[in-house]
């Protein structure tokens, strides 16, 4: 299925750039016609001009009305005629403004000699007067046509694939979002009776130490239900002390982890207000700590950090793990990507959609070297 998907994708492309290859091309064929077209007519012109010259020359008043309506018929092609006699300039079809100085008239015919060969008018073998002209407004035009028709395609392209990463996304998003409930609703049953089987241990001679242990794993899977039970639908924010919040997801996480892992906290005394759903802002936590013990191979520092700037309160996580190339900044938050043996490429997905789409803020890898580790950046606006 996926190669016949890229296989009729590459066959669209193909298609398309033969279509607009053969668009320019014939665009460029018939522009090509009509400076032959504006050559000849200008031949013309020319030749009718020197038959005037000519008879003037003469002092012929017999002038052909052929001659003369060849003459007066040109009314689109600007020109200068330069008389070497009198080294006189004679515009026709040029706007005044385009020749009011000589300095001006040198330009312009410069560029007229650039667009065409100037025609030259002889009274036999003496030099009369020298034909400069250049295209028409309608070749003008013409000429940046092909330019707008790129535009325009670029702009087509541009608007299929907004419109087909927009829906790919929102396809992801939906599935993900489908997979999480039907998670939360899985793990519903056997947490019902795990709950069930705990309240009857409670009257049998059983260790309370172990009853105890048992529902904090309860309630810990409770929570784990309810956050996924929310991916996909819009969660309450409410305000909360950022510095309490990620305190009490250090502790969590601390008490959980390997001895191997050292952990470190670093956040001011004063509380930093900002909208929050608690349990989403601790799974994220939670997995970008996950993410830099894996990192680390379980064996490693963990620092939790907080600070504020003027826009800003920081969170920062910080792990001595191998480090992230800067090729793959951005890619770690992809659905998918993951650069595990084992893993479904989910966490940072999730944290960052809960940071950005839920919490308005933003996530990011502020810093990363295979030395140093890596140093996980989130910033949420705070209220007062």
């Amino acid at each position: 299925m996926r190669s016949n998907r890229a296989l009729t994708r590459w066959i669209f492309i193909l298609a398309s750039i033969f279509i607009i290859t053969l668009i320019l091309w014939n665009t460029y064929i018939f522009f090509i016609q009509l400076k032959e077209n504006e050559r000849a007519k200008m031949e013309i012109w020319a030749s009718a001009y020197q038959e005037l010259q000519q008879k003037s020359i003469a002092n012929d008043p017999t002038v052909g009305e052929l001659v003369l309506s060849v003459i007066q018929s040109n009314s689109t092609t600007p020109m200068i005629l330069y008389t070497i006699k009198e080294k006189t300039y004679t515009e026709r079809n040029i706007d005044s403004i385009d020749v009011s100085t000589l300095e001006k008239k040198q330009e312009l015919i410069a560029q007229f000699s650039s667009e065409y060969t100037p025609i030259e008018i002889y009274n036999d073998d003496a030099l009369l007067s020298t034909i400069y002209y250049g295209n028409s407004p309608l070749i003008n035009k013409l000429k940046y046509y092909p330019a707008f028709l790129i535009l325009i395609i670029f702009l087509f392209v541009l608007a299929v694939y907004l419109f087909y990463r927009t829906s790919k996304s929102a396809e992801q998003n939906k599935l993900w979002a489908g997979m999480a409930k039907e998670t939360a609703h899985q793990i519903g049953t056997p947490l019902s009776s795990l709950v069930g089987w705990t309240e009857l241990l409670k009257s049998e001679n059983v260790n309370p130490e172990y009853i105890k242990e048992m529902e904090k794993d309860v309630v810990r899977l409770e929570m784990i239900t309810d956050r996924f039970s929310k991916i996909g639908s819009v969660p309450n924010l409410e305000r909360k002390d950022l510095v309490t919040e990620t305190k009490n997801s250090f502790e969590y996480l601390k008490a959980r982890t390997s001895k191997m892992v050292n952990f470190e906290l670093d956040v001011p005394e004063n509380p930093i207000y900002v909208e929050l759903n608690q349990q989403l802002f601790s799974w994220t936590i939670e997995n970008l700590v996950k993410n830099g013990i894996d990192a680390m191979k379980g064996k490693g520092n963990i620092k939790i950090s907080i600070s504020q700037n003027s826009k800003y309160a920081l969170v920062r996580v910080q792990d001595s793990g191998k480090g992230i190339p800067k090729s793959h900044f951005k890619k770690v938050f992809m659905p998918g990507f993951t650069t595990k043996k084992r893993g479904w490429g989910l966490g940072l997905s999730l944290a960052k959609r809960i940071i950005e789409e839920y919490h308005n803020g933003k996530i990011r890898v502020l810093k990363s070297s295979a030395s140093e580790g890596t140093i996980m950046e989130i910033a949420i606006k705070p209220i007062s």
